[in-house]
C-alpha cells in the first residue's frame, strides 16, 4: 500500500525511524491483524497516510506520523482473547497508550490520537483534528486490508480451480 521509493516516504521515515527501530514496535511484525496483514504493516499504513493528509492540510504531521505508528502498540492476538471485539475496541487504545508512553515521551496531541483512535466504537471523542484524521485513516486502512486479503484469497482459489481445465 505504501510507496517506499517516494520522497515523501523518506521524509516520513526520518520522523519515525527511532520508533521503527524499537524492539516493541518491531515485534508488531509478528502480530496478525486484519486477516493476514501484520499489525506493523497496518500501523505503517495508518501512520504514513495520516502523515500525508496532515502535511497537505498544514496540521501537525510529525505528531500524526508518530502517534499513528503507535496507535495499535499491543502484542496479544485479538482472536485468542476471551473478550469480544467490542471489549477489545475499548481496551486496546489504553493499552497502546501505556506501551507507547514506556517507549517515548508523548505530547498531549499524540496521547489523544492513540487513546481516541477508536472513537466511532467508543465514548472517547477526539480533542484535536489530527486525532480524527488518524481515526478515519485507521478505519479506511482496516477496510482496505480486509478486502484486499479476501480478494487475494478469492483469486488464489480461482487460480487453483481453473488449473485443471
Amino acid at each position: 500500500m505504501v510507496n517506499k521509493s517516494s520522497k515523501k516516504y523518506a521524509e516520513y521515515v526520518l520522523l519515525v525511524q527511532d520508533l521503527l527501530d524499537a524492539p516493541a514496535v518491531r515485534r508488531l511484525d509478528w502480530c496478525r491483524h486484519h486477516y493476514g496483514v501484520s499489525r506493523m504493516r497496518h500501523s505503517i499504513n495508518v501512520s504514513y497516510y495520516s502523515f500525508i493528509i496532515c502535511k497537505k492540510l498544514h496540521m501537525d504531521y510529525r505528531a500524526v506520523a508518530r502517534a499513528g505508528l503507535l496507535h495499535d502498540l499491543f502484542h496479544y492476538e485479538c482472536s485468542k482473547k476471551k473478550f469480544g471485539i467490542l471489549r477489545h475496541a475499548a481496551i486496546h487504545p489504553k493499552l497502546a497508550l501505556r506501551n507507547a508512553e514506556r517507549l517515548t515521551k508523548l505530547s498531549e496531541l499524540e496521547k489523544d490520537i492513540i487513546v481516541k483512535h477508536m472513537w466511532l466504537c467508543g465514548k472517547a471523542i477526539p480533542r484535536y483534528p489530527e486525532s480524527y484524521v488518524v481515526s478515519l485513516v485507521d478505519k479506511y486502512s482496516a477496510v482496505y486490508e480486509i478486502l484486499y486479503s479476501i480478494w487475494k484469497k478469492l483469486c488464489s482459489k480461482h487460480t487453483i480451480q481453473t488449473q485443471g481445465y
